[in-house]
């Protein structure tokens, strides 16, 4: 069997022990979860436990996450294809490339410019045309395209960032996880159509800290 067909085997095991098995169940997530090949978002070093249920380091003190964990988040969304979505720590771009196959447009906002660079040129190396790339605090959002439909934070914020507040769409949906620096809660914050918050705390999670002026 040649590389490519392994990983596929791999992904498709990931997909029903880590993912299905676990109850996630939004038939649109699955397919993006079986589609996007997440090995190549994987350094070289690590590219043989890219399928495996854990994080992996990336470089900068960063990781990807562990594949249930972009599948749950990415399942919270409830995307239905038309949402404009921000996502906060495009980290390796592999979450982002997921959220590519399932929304129309995705904004993806990083502090690391080497991560950054290296997440836009796998992005680019697949195909997707509808992911757009930031250098920035991420904290702050990214106020010239908002509002937005959807948020997803991948690191850990100490608080639900304000700025990140005023950029989600009433009606709209954030997931981000929020505690301290080493144990958070997964958390979902729907803005209702007055403004007001209804905040879900979900389960416990740990991930690299949220850096900025609304962060760690």
């Amino acid at each position: 069997m040649d590389r490519e067909s392994l990983f596929e085997e791999q992904r498709k095991r990931m997909v029903e022990r880590q993912i299905v098995a676990r109850g996630v169940r939004d038939p649109r997530v699955i397919q993006a979860m079986l589609k996007v090949p997440r090995h190549l978002f994987v350094p070289e070093p690590y590219r043989s436990e890219a399928y495996q249920d854990h994080p992996l380091p990336i470089g900068y003190g960063q990781t990807i996450s562990q594949p249930y964990m972009v599948a749950a988040m990415t399942e919270l969304l409830e995307l239905t294809g038309d949402e404009k979505v921000l996502e906060i720590g495009t980290g390796s771009g592999y979450q982002a490339a997921i959220l590519a196959e399932l929304a129309r447009e995705v904004y993806t906002v990083e502090r690391i410019p080497e991560l950054l660079e290296r997440a836009k040129q796998v992005i680019e190396s697949l195909g997707y045309t509808n992911v757009h790339f930031k250098l920035a605090d991420g904290t702050l959002g990214w106020p010239e395209h908002a509002p937005f439909d959807r948020i997803i934070v991948t690191a850990a914020a100490p608080d639900i960032p304000q700025p990140l507040i005023d950029q989600l769409k009433p009606g709209g949906i954030m997931v981000i996880p929020v505690g301290s620096r080493y144990l958070q809660t997964l958390t979902k914050v729907i803005k209702k159509p007055n403004g007001k918050l209804q905040v879900k705390e979900l389960f416990g999670c740990a991930f690299v800290p949220l850096i900025g002026e609304f962060g760690y």
